[in-house]
């Protein structure tokens, strides 16, 4: 009986069949363009852009003219005083004359007037604004094209992480049925007294350990699949991934061309970041320069008081009755800002001296995850290469092992050992060929642009 039962053991492991995926399966493809299309922080990022991109068109608004209308109507005293006011906003500005007398009565005024206000010319500084705000909205834009880079990273790693943790739960529970059969064959020659109970036993703790290999695969399943689902907002539940050839097929080998380190997004966002810095500062250095406006005005006021301080009564005053206009040059300058404005200069420049630093380390790290990658895609080859070779040898030795069990040459210890052998070669196998591609993601990751990843994988 266990002549015939330890074999078809042996087949149940080497014939498992590859999870195709199924109907309704989504490939790595799939997965990552509805990750790039639905990830609340990719949306969250375009939304910045685009109010990154109104302030364009709010800093271009400072070339019109300003325009300000005022309608007033009060009723007040009149009492007014001789002398000097510093600018305040507390006692209100009274026009006329002063009286001598005592007036607590009080009448309606009414004003009504509009006064335009224009740069003609400005020394660059509406420029260096609307040159500040662009800037700002290409550093939106690198940020959105990196949070899409990075989503679309994770979700391809989240997405072989879940392969291979299928891959490890197809081998654990073969190797389950495998201890099975022969826990049943084991169990009819012991009860026949043919073999000692211990074998029994010892082919029961097998068991159960990979029974528990099995519940650990099952969670890693499940934890991967949840990282899945929450780049393409599904259930974990809905997660049905298909590995397509990333498990039976190797990525063709090419030459890799030498990494081009300013091309990754998170490169690009930080020279983003520094053009900005530097449009600020320059923007900065345009604000200590005379600032000229061309003025008109038209106004006119009513009030219900004479010169003398004698009332008109009645209504009024509401109406304004005296008109008034102008037009004039106005001329100012911010003398004393030039102290506050060379620190802020001073301060966005270590800025600039600071972000072009972080550009070095980005390029830097960037080089050493390439260097990295092209490391790990060289060793994955070579163990790709190799586990057949472990398949097949440790397939070989559980024959033999059973072999000698059955004559009473060895003893369940060397059958047992020989069976793990043989499940660890096929979970080493099946993560090989994934392995390579893991590695090959990763170079992709260095370069910034996971989309040839994708279309190798697809072909």
């Amino acid at each position: 009986m266990l002549f015939m039962l330890a074999p078809a053991g042996i087949l149940l492991i080497a014939q498992t069949p590859a999870n195709s995926g199924g109907q309704g399966a989504l490939t790595v493809a799939q997965v990552v363009e509805t990750a790039k299309e639905h990830y609340p922080a990719i949306k969250a990022a375009q939304a910045q852009q685009q109010a990154a991109q109104g302030a364009i068109g709010l800093a271009k608004t400072a070339y019109l003219p300003h325009a300000e209308v005022l309608w007033q109507t009060n009723r007040a005293t009149a009492n007014n005083i001789y002398g000097l006011l510093l600018p305040q906003s507390v006692i209100p500005n009274i026009s006329g004359p002063v009286i001598a007398s005592d007036n607590t009565r009080s009448a309606w005024s009414s004003g009504v007037g509009s006064l335009v206000n224009w740069q003609p010319f400005d020394f660059g500084l509406r420029a260096a604004n609307v040159a500040t705000a662009t800037a700002a909205r290409n550093q939106a834009q690198a940020a959105m094209n990196r949070t899409r880079y990075d989503v679309a990273v994770a979700t391809a790693d989240a997405f072989l992480t879940v392969i291979a943790a299928q891959k490890t739960a197809e081998a654990a529970r073969a190797g389950v049925d495998s201890w099975q059969v022969l826990l049943r064959s084991i169990h009819a020659l012991t009860a026949a007294e043919l073999r000692p109970g211990a074998d029994e036993s010892r082919v029961q703790a097998e068991l159960a350990a990979a029974q528990t290999q099995i519940a650990q695969a099952e969670q890693a399943i499940d934890v991967a699949r949840s990282t899945v689902a929450q780049f393409v907002g599904l259930d974990p539940a809905q997660v049905n991934v298909s590995p397509g050839k990333l498990t039976d097929q190797l990525p063709a080998e090419r030459p890799e061309p030498p990494l081009e380190t300013a091309a990754n997004p998170v490169a690009m966002e930080q020279v983003a970041a520094i053009a900005q810095t530097e449009s600020q500062r320059n923007a900065t250095g345009r604000t200590y320069y005379p600032q000229f406006l061309v003025q008109g005005l038209a106004a006119a006021r009513g009030s219900g008081l004479l010169s003398d301080g004698s009332r008109l009564g009645a209504l009024n005053g509401l109406a304004p009755t005296t008109p008034n206009f102008g037009i004039g040059l106005t001329v100012t300058f911010p003398a004393m800002d030039r102290f506050a404005l060379r620190e802020q200069e001073s301060m966005q420049s270590a800025n600039i001296r600071a972000g072009q630093a972080e550009s070095l380390v980005i390029a830097a790290n960037l080089q050493a995850q390439f260097n990295i990658a092209l490391a790990t895609l060289a060793g994955a080859r070579r163990v790709a290469a190799n586990t057949p070779i472990e398949v097949a040898s440790a397939r070989a030795a559980l024959q033999q092992a059973t072999a000698r069990y059955q004559s009473g040459l060895a003893p369940i210890d060397d059958v047992a050992q020989a069976q793990r052998l043989l499940v660890q070669a096929q979970i080493d196998d099946s993560l090989a060929r994934l392995s390579v591609w893991r590695a090959k993601l990763r170079l992709a990751t260095a370069r910034g642009d996971v989309q040839p990843f994708l279309a190798e994988v697809s072909q």
